[in-house]
This record gives C-alpha cells, structure tokens and sequence, in this order.
C-alpha cells in the first residue's frame, strides 16, 4: 500500500513538471529590458542575443543568449532572466584598453615583433583569457630569441573613462644559449647521426642569425618527438627518452642532454582488420594486402600511419560519413607485435558548426582548406583527426588543440579549434670550402607571407666561377585543390674566360605544379622561359666561337616520381623512380631532354642500410642545330668520386665539353666501424659513370669509356659544420680524364 502511494505521488509531481515545463516552453516574448549597458547600445546587444519581439523563448534559449553575449567578448559578465513575458538582459561590459604598453624591451625590432604576435591591441575589450594567451606568446617569443628566464608580470591600471592601460612589464635576463648536445644512454646510434634529427644546435661563434642556439622549451619538446619518431620507426617500440638542462658555465651556455633507452627492436607480427557488419571488405583488400606483406618486417609506426592515410581516402570516397578506427598493438612474443585494427561506426552526429580561433596572422581560408569535414557533414573522428593533422602540418602553428561541444540538437555538435600562431620566418647564411672551390650563400624564407599559407623563398649564391639568384613563391594548396603551384624567378651566370674562354648568363622565370595523381605518384609539370647569352674569347674552342650569341627559350617540362621510399630523410627500405623530359616549345635550337633516375635502400645488417642508384640523361637536338653548350651533360661529382668534378669525357681544345649522354651506376653502404668515433660515420662506396656522344665535330675525340672508382666516404660533424671527404681508387678510366684521390667539403650556417 506504501509502495502504491509512493508511486501515485511520483507520478503526479512528474505530471506537473510536465505541464509546468510545457507552460515555460509556451511563453512568447512581449518585452526585452537590458540593464548595464554604458558604451554598447542596447540595440546592437539585441542582435548579438538573437532576441526579437513575439519570439517562442525556452530555457534552452535563455542559455544561447548568454552564451552568444560571452562570444562576443565585450562583457565579463551576463545574466539572463525571463519573467512574465519580459527578457531581461544585465550586462557588465569588459572595459576597453586605451594603452597597450610594453615595458623593459630597448631594441625597437624586438618590441615591434611582440606587439604583432599579440591578439590584444589599443581599444580592444580587456579579456582576462586573452591576457593569459598573450602572456604565453610573450614568453615564447623571448625565448625564440635566447631569454629563457626572462620575467614578465601584467599590471593593469584602471582609468576614470572606464578603460584599462595594459602593461606587459618585462625583465629580459641574459640570454641563454645552448652550450654542448649530449646524447647518452643505450642510444644505438651515433651522436652524429642523432644531431642531424633535432632542431637545436649547439653555440658557435658564427651562428650570428641562427635562432636554434638559444635554449627554448618548445624547442626541446620538439627535439623529444623527433627523436622518439626516429627511434619508433627504426623498431625501438618502447624507446624511453628523456631530456634535462645542466648549468654549463658562468656565460649562460647550458648543456642539453638526452638520455636514451632503445629497448628491444621489434617486428610486426600479426594484422587483424575488424570490419562493421554493413561495411563491404573489398573496398579494404588494398590495404590487407599491403599489410600482410609487412608481417616479419622491423616495426615502424610509418605503416600504421599510412593505413591511417587509407582509411581516411575510403571514407572520403566511398561515403562511409561515420567511420572510426582504433588501433591496439599487442606485444605477444619476445620482441613482435600484433596490430589490431577495429573500424567501427559511430552514431549519427553532425557537424553543426566549426569555430577557429588564434589566428592572428594566418587567414580563416588557410585552416578550413585543411579541413576533410565541414559543417553539415557528418562528424567522422577519422576525418577529423586528419584534418587536424594536416593543419599541423602546415608548419605555421605552435599548437594545434580541438574540443567538441554539444550543438542545438541532440545529432548536432560544434567542433572548436585553436592554434597558436608561431614565428615563421627564417634567415640563413652559408659558407663553404672544398677541393673544388669555396662558395658562400645567403637566404630568407618565409612560410606563411601575408597569412595565406604561401612559401617565399629567396636565394644567393656565390662560387668560384659562378654567381646564381632565386626567387621562389609557392602556394602549397592553390585553390584547395591540393596542388603546389610555384612561380620561381632566377638569374646566374658562370665566367670561364680566363681557364676556356667563355661565359654565360641566364635569366628567367618558371610556373609550375605538383600534384600526388594516385598513391605515391607524383606530377610535377613546368613551363619556363629563359633568355641566354654566351660570349667568348679569342681562347676559347671553335664550338663555343659558333654557339656566341643570344637567345631566347620557352620550355615545357615535367617530372613523374614514383616514391616508396619508408621515408624522405635518410631513408631505411623502399625505392624511388623518377623519370623527366624537357621538351622545347618556343626556341632557338630544338633540344630535347630526357631523364630517368632509380634509386634502392635496403637494411644491409642491424642498422646499416645499403643503397643503390641509377641515372641516364640525353640531349638529343631535333632539328639541323647542335645541341647548345648549355644543354650538354656532364656527369655529376656525386655520382663519381675519384674523378676530378667535368674532367672526364669528350675534349675539344683541352675543354672537356661535356657529351650528349650521360649515365651512372652507384652502390654504398654504412660501414659499422669505429663506434666509438661519435661524430663521425663512414661509407663504402663503388661509382660507376660515363659520358659521351659529341654532335656539333667527328673530330673531337669522344673519349667513351666506363669509368669506376671505389672507395671509403665519411661524414665528420666538426665543432665548425659538417665535413665530408672521400678517399679514392680508380679502377677505370681513359688516359684524358683526371683523377682526383681525395675530395672534401666543409659547410656550415650562421
């Protein structure tokens, strides 16, 4: 009997919350009073609250009003009521910043680059969230520029015009820079080696415009999770690094150290897919395949990143809007791991609404052509995901964070991200030295000119008989087409007059793209045109007296690569084949040139990795005229050692002129010696080439020959850059060509 009344009891109050409820939802609104307002007209608060006269108003709405107020950031604070018929609205406005002041900066460049990155400005509203941003930016910029310890407090002073001065009050400190790179622990690798895969540097003298020497948290972060991928893809699944900062001396120089436990190196195993029930397998038999023929192979997480990569692509193109894909490794042995792979379909959300927020500099339109959902598509995590990978990969942002927040409907959800703007400019200076010569260059790049994504690129260099400028614009996905489209113009001109009499000049511009047509095949298609002259004298040959002149040519060109390397740096497995072609539109002299290069990497023993290459070229001219001077091949230094770099193959009044054909086999491998030596690897190598064919005379001796060479390379990281030199044995050649046993080069930036 208890039980029965108790329900009755239930029963009638959930009745009446009901019909209450249905009461509140009933209500139309006759009247709107806004109270608190002194700079913002009632009227524009209206629109921003959505509200109008005669307008249905439920308790769900009463919570958008005051959350489309708080968007608007002119209030910190808002409360909304709704009583008999009448919306009232009392606001308390956030006060307006009438001086925005930085203090303790003297350099003019420095206070000027903090007050871009900042988002608040002279007469924005004074929002406490956006002091904090801004502070973080303040500090992140300062240690960009080596003031690791600078000190910054934020004083606000309030005025009697209901505006604020915000003062961002500034104790540099001394700079602090990076002392010695120490890699310690169960590294397997050379420190060599791992110096290479970081982003910091160590202190030198030289490096006057280098920003990497200065200690910098983010930096180290950075460091933390490119070597972590390093170690993960060469099968060190449960590499432990960690990283600390030491006091190195009285100067401010620290020691930044890595410590290092590979672990075990393990190997794929077993690959399961768990497909929904409605879902069709066939459209996944690619990648089962694909990953079947990695089972024994060195773990790297590149594979399970790639059939991320192919999921992503099925949900995009066979519409399966709701797809999701977890991923479980499971180690079951000694040293393999099985790779679980469960596709599932979430519930039926749509994407209401995407916010961004935190781009400053970079436009709206860069961020959303990253996006792989929109708003009115479903919301699928596994696009999702992609897309805040690749906005990511734009390499203009700090951060990149997101969250979901539930949106008006129970299907609907808004999806909010923000990024953190971060410097994206770059000067360098370079200096060389080798056998061959010495060369200087200068740079200036540009990642995100003007906020649209857009690369700039400009380039000086300098060597002992040539002098080259570039300038290069290029919109990495012109259109949201997910195309590169570059615009390059250039200038260089080579001066051999006083050694064979001649010099040349070139100068011109190039429009072209670059797409991935299908997996892993690229296009690369260019137009350019170039204007050429050659002037010689009394010294040099008859077939340079004959080419003396000008000209002008239009060129269409393209390149087709097929790339299955396991990676673009120092690459462990794989290939990739690359075929060109440089066909004359508009010219002088119709010369065609055609290209094709291959070259195989292949894990040899435990982390040493065998490489083999082969390159042909020719020139071949299509109509009665020789093929130009400038056109003729030449057989790069690279791919002979032992030889004097264009001091083999044809001769014309002890010129070597170069041939009309070209080609080169070549194969090295890491040599495991001399661990110990941590700043130094070393190679061996055999390099077979040749060059030949001469058109323009039948008396210019052609000198067709294999030429080979063997012999040991080593990569040295001296406390000054990079040194590399090679030591050299010939085994064949013609009685023409020079040899050369011992080749160097030492470069370094500043």
């Amino acid at each position: 009997m208890i039980k029965n009344f108790f329900r009755t009891y239930l029963f009638y109050i959930n009745l009446f919350l009901i019909i209450f409820s249905n009461i509140s939802y009933a209500e139309v609104i006759e009247k709107i009073t806004i109270n608190g307002n002194q700079r913002i007209s009632s009227k524009t608060i209206s629109i921003f609250s959505n509200v109008k006269i005669k307008q249905n108003i439920n308790n769900e709405d009463l919570n958008n009003i005051v959350k489309s107020l708080y968007e608007t950031n002119f209030f910190s604070d808002v409360k909304v009521s709704f009583i008999n018929s009448e919306i009232i609205i009392n606001v308390v406005e956030n006060p307006i910043i009438q001086n925005l002041i930085i203090k303790g900066i003297d350099k003019s460049s420095l206070e000027k680059l903090l007050y871009s990155q900042i988002s608040l400005k002279n007469s924005s509203s004074y929002v406490d969230s956006f002091v904090e941003k801004d502070l973080d930016k303040i500090k992140f910029v300062l240690q960009e520029v080596g003031f690791y310890f600078a000190n910054v407090e934020t004083l606000v002073k309030k005025n009697d015009n209901s505006t604020v001065d915000l003062i961002y009050d500034i104790d540099l400190g001394q700079k602090s820079y990076i002392g010695e790179i120490l890699f310690i622990g169960d590294k397997k690798f050379k420190s060599g080696r791992l110096s290479n895969i970081i982003a910091s540097e160590e202190k030198r003298f030289w490096k006057v415009l280098s920003s990497k020497k200065f200690l910098n948290r983010e930096r180290i972060n950075l460091d933390l999770r490119l070597l972590k991928n390093f170690y993960k893809n060469k099968g060190y699944y449960n590499v432990i690094i960690e990283s600390n900062t030491v006091n190195y001396n009285d100067n401010q120089n620290f020691q930044l150290v890595f410590n290092i436990n590979s672990g075990k190196k393990y190997f794929f195993n077993n690959f399961n897919i768990v497909f929904p029930d409605d879902y069709d397998p066939k459209f996944f038999n690619k990648i089962t395949e694909k990953l079947n023929k990695s089972k024994g192979s060195i773990y790297s997480y590149r594979v399970i990143e790639k059939t991320l990569e192919q999921i992503e692509n099925i949900a995009l193109n066979k519409s399966y809007e709701f797809i999701d894909a977890t991923i479980n490794e499971v180690i079951n042995e000694t040293n393999k791991i099985d790779v679980n792979i469960n596709l599932s379909e979430s519930n039926k959300i749509y994407v209401q609404k995407i916010n961004l927020t935190g781009n400053n500099i970079t436009i709206e339109d860069v961020i959303r052509n990253q996006l792989a959902v929109d708003e009115g598509d479903g919301l699928n995590n596994v696009l999702l995901k992609k897309s805040i990978n690749d906005i990511k990969s734009l390499n203009i942002f700090k951060n990149v964070e997101y969250n979901i927040q539930d949106g008006n409907s129970s299907s609907e959800k808004i999806i909010n991200i923000d990024v953190t703007e971060k410097p994206t400019g770059e000067i360098s200076l370079g200096a060389g030295v080798g056998s061959s010569g010495a060369s200087t260059s200068f740079g200036i790049r540009e990642n995100n000119f003007l906020g649209k994504g857009v690369r700039l690129n400009a380039n000086f260099s300098l060597g002992t008989e040539s002098v080259r400028g570039i300038f290069a614009v290029t919109n990495p996905n012109y259109n949201n087409t997910d195309k590169s489209v570059s615009f390059v113009v250039e200038s260089s001109e080579t001066d051999r007059i006083k050694d064979f009499g001649y010099k040349t000049k070139k100068n011109g511009f190039s429009l072209g793209t670059r797409f991935e047509h299908l997996e892993d095949f690229f296009i690369s298609p260019t137009i350019s045109a170039y204007y050429e002259s050659l002037d010689t004298s009394a010294t040099a040959s008859a077939a340079y007296k004959k080419q003396e002149g000008s000209y002008f040519d239009t060129i269409a060109s393209y390149t087709i690569d097929y790339d299955k390397r396991d990676q673009v740096y120092q690459p462990t497995s794989g290939y990739m084949s690359s075929f060109s072609q440089e066909i004359p539109l508009i010219t002088d002299n119709k010369t065609i040139i055609n290209g094709y290069e291959v070259n195989f990497f292949k894990e040899l023993l435990p982390d040493v990795i065998g490489a083999a290459s082969f390159f042909v070229k020719a020139a071949n001219s299509l109509g009665d005229k020789d093929v130009r001077i400038s056109d003729r091949q030449f057989i790069p230094s690279k791919k002979l050692r032992g030889f004097e770099p264009g001091k083999v193959g044809p001769i014309d009044n002890g010129d070597y002129v170069g041939g009309n054909f070209m080609s080169s086999l070549n194969f090295s491998s890491q040599l495991p010696i001399l661990k110990s030596l941590e700043s130094t690897s070393f190679n061996l190598f055999l390099d077979m080439a040749n060059v030949w064919g001469v058109d323009y005379s039948s008396a210019v001796h052609d000198s067709s020959k294999i030429r080979s060479s063997t012999g040991l390379s080593a990569d040295w990281f001296t406390p000054i850059g990079p040194l590399n030199f090679s030591l050299s044995q010939t085994i064949t050649k013609k009685k023409t060509d020079k040899a050369e046993s011992f080749r160097f080069n030492l470069g370094t930036t500043f």
